[in-house]
């Protein structure tokens, strides 16, 4: 399921859902590499997407949970919805 499908079927976004997080990094000796990390909670992986990873590694990171999949721009979205079930950090904090 897309992230638009998501979006087109009303459904709500599970924030408690385990999640998995794909960070596409640049490139090293011709080739692409490819960090993963799974969480527990999709709420996590946002937070974390967001608010620790590098502006230029988050453009290429994908969310995914469920068998959805959300890119950089989707995962933004998560985060700054209302919805978001934790706290943010303030802007200018490490």
């Amino acid at each position: 399921m897309a992230e638009s499908d998501l979006v087109s079927t009303g459904k709500s976004f599970d924030y408690d859902t385990a999640a998995e997080l794909f960070e596409v990094q640049g490139r090293i000796s011709g080739r692409r590499s490819c960090g993963y990390r799974r969480f527990d909670r999709a709420a996590d992986a946002i937070r974390f997407a967001v608010e620790d990873l590098p502006p230029k590694q988050l453009a290429g990171a994908y969310l995914e949970v469920d068998e959805a999949r959300f890119d950089s721009n989707a995962i933004r979205r998560l985060y700054d919805s209302a919805e978001f079930p934790l706290a943010r950090r303030a802007a200018g904090q490490p």
